[in-house]
């Protein structure tokens, strides 16, 4: 085998960075700009949380820009280019890609765990309700969960939200199952249809072997992470769906797909693939952006430790008392590095974007292009959230209320103190 590459932290982080469109030029606007992006991230993650955008909205502008979000509505409902699915959490998937996610339909709920075996058990129980939800959407899809009678002989047991929710239940297992797919969505509300209308012609109906789907799978994963250890890409895109992967990556490194490297700070074993060097020999074109918490560069909370030292943690769940930050933080990407977090808030009613809080990285230095930097960055959210103004917090300190990197009414959002 060849000597393993040597790379820097900064031109590993740089290589992840730039695999992810984060760097360089932007993608060119409009769906196909959004269709270059998706052919490297693969999956976007759906997130009910809507404080500023829907999150996979926020990791599409934070590579684009400004753009129309009826372009993903295209691509989602009337091509039928991407569909919803199981990644390494509910998302939005490439239907190119449906033979790499048919592995799990195929055998879900797969294994002995207890949960597995209680899944099992029930659809089994309930097989009345899972005929009677088929021939409604046969007889008469889309049709929203409310349009379904709640035929359950065995009620669904949770100590959450689904507790009870013996319809809602069987159409998630259904979906995970690949019988029924996403046909649309009035707001929140997913309407339903039967897979066998909803798929495109040419993804194609011949399974892939499972090895073959697990090879696939890790290509896209490193394209996407850039540089990764195989618990990097065991834990991204089909998140821990990769049966035989050191196998597999030990095929693809003896074929010339995947290169070993040696990242500084430490023996690990990493990746790169062939795909991806040419970006090395690249000029570095720096960009400064923010992240929403589920994006796919951090998604992945141990490899942001690993390469960046940036420990990020969501604290939605955690007591207000408690919180660190704030409800809702987003990571400032500023180069190739994670200077920060920035709290923001957006009141509908008033049209502002209220910054509640801006907390630097120990390090970071705070001058005035870097500020002004992520300033711009911040009139750039609020321009597409539909912001009129952003507000800074008493609370947040001098530079940042400044009014660097503000721009005036004609281009965008103007700067207001609170």
């Amino acid at each position: 085998m060849p000597t393993p590459l040597a790379l820097s932290l900064e031109t590993a982080r740089r290589l992840a960075v730039t695999c992810q469109h984060l760097a360089g030029p932007r993608p060119g606007g409009g769906v196909e700009g959004m269709r270059q992006v998706l052919r490297t991230l693969r999956c976007l993650q759906l997130d009910p949380i809507n404080v500023v955008a829907r999150s996979h909205l926020l990791v599409l502008w934070s590579r684009l820009g400004a753009y129309n979000p009826a372009d993903l509505d295209t691509l989602l409902w009337e091509e039928r280019w991407l569909f919803e699915y199981w990644a390494h959490a509910a998302s939005i998937v490439l239907s190119e890609d449906y033979p790499i996610h048919q592995v799990m339909m195929r055998g879900y709920p797969r294994g002995e765990s207890a949960y597995a075996r209680r899944v099992r058990d029930w659809l089994t129980a309930n097989d009345e309700l899972r005929q009677h939800v088929l021939d409604r959407l046969r007889e008469a899809g889309p049709l929203p969960p409310g349009a379904f009678d709640g035929r359950v002989s065995v009620a669904w047991q949770s100590s959450g939200w689904t507790h009870g929710r013996g319809v809602e239940r069987m159409l998630d297992f259904l979906w995970l199952q690949g019988h029924i797919m996403v046909a649309g969505r009035a707001g929140r509300t997913r309407h339903w249809d039967l897979a066998e209308r909803r798929l495109p012609a040419w993804t194609g109906a011949t399974p892939l072997p499972r090895r073959e789907a697990v090879s696939l799978a890790a290509e896209h994963s490193l394209r996407a992470l850039g540089v990764a250890r195989a618990a990097d890409i065991e834990r991204h895109f089909v998140r821990d769906r990769y049966p035989g992967l050191a196998e597999v990556l030990h095929e693809l490194e003896h074929s010339g797909r995947i290169l070993a490297a040696e990242v500084e700070g430490g023996q690990e074993r990493w990746y790169v693939h062939r795909d991806a060097l040419g970006l090395l020999e690249q000029d570095w074109q720096p960009r400064t952006t923010l992240l929403s918490p589920f994006d796919n560069l951090i998604c992945d909370r141990a490899r942001t430790e690993r390469l960046w030292g940036f420990e990020f943690r969501t604290e939605m769940y955690v007591p207000k008392a408690k919180r660190r930050y704030g409800y809702y933080i987003m990571p400032i990407l500023h180069g190739e590095r994670l200077v920060g977090r920035l709290v923001p808030r957006l009141d509908r009613r008033r049209g502002v974007l209220e910054i509640e809080g801006v907390f630097p990285e120990p390090g970071f230095p705070g001058d005035e292009a870097s500020v002004g930097a992520i300033g711009e960055s911040v009139a750039e959210l609020a321009a597409f959230a539909g912001a009129g103004e952003v507000s800074y917090a008493h609370t947040v300190s001098a530079p940042w209320r400044s009014g660097h990197g503000s721009v005036g009414p004609e281009a965008g959002p103007t700067l207001v103190r609170a």
